[in-house]
C-alpha cells in the first residue's frame, strides 16, 4: 500500500511539473494583440482561436492526470486511519490544585492593600499635585 502511494505522489509531482511547463511553452492569446492594431487584423482580437493545437491538449491530459493523482492521495488519505471528531478530542483536561486557605483570604488580602496605600493626594491615581 505504500508503494502505491508513493507511486500516485509521483505521478502527480511529475504531471504538475508538466502542466508548468507546457503552459510555460504556450503562445498566449494576448499576444496578438499588438500585431492587430497595427496590421488591420481586427479579428483576431476578439475572433475564434480555431482547434486547438497538440500543447494545448497535452495540458489537459496533464491536467486530468493530476486532478486523479489528487483525488486519488485523498482517498489515501481517508481510508488509512478513521476520521477525527476535531481538534479537541485528545486534549485532557487539568484540574487546578486547591489551596487549603479558606475562600475569605482574597477578600481579606484585598483589604490590607487598600488601607496601606498612601494618604496623601498626591499618590492617588489621576490626581496631579500642585
Amino acid at each position: 500500500m505504500q508503494t502505491l502511494h508513493t507511486l500516485v505522489i509521483v505521478i502527480q509531482i511529475l504531471s504538475a511539473l508538466t502542466i508548468i511547463g507546457l503552459v510555460l511553452l504556450q503562445h498566449g492569446k494576448g499576444a496578438d494583440m499588438g500585431a492587430s492594431f497595427g496590421s488591420g487584423a481586427s479579428g483576431s482580437l476578439f475572433g475564434a482561436t480555431g482547434s486547438s493545437n497538440f500543447l494545448s491538449k497535452a495540458t489537459g491530459i496533464a491536467a486530468a492526470i493530476f486532478f486523479a493523482a489528487t483525488l486519488g492521495l485523498a482517498v489515501f488519505s481517508t481510508g488509512a486511519r478513521k476520521p477525527s471528531g476535531g481538534v479537541m478530542e485528545g486534549v485532557t483536561v487539568v484540574q487546578p490544585a486547591t489551596n487549603a486557605a479558606p475562600a475569605s483570604a482574597p477578600a481579606a488580602a484585598s483589604a490590607a492593600a487598600a488601607t496601606s496605600a498612601p494618604a496623601s493626594s498626591a499618590g492617588q491615581a489621576g490626581q496631579i499635585p500642585k
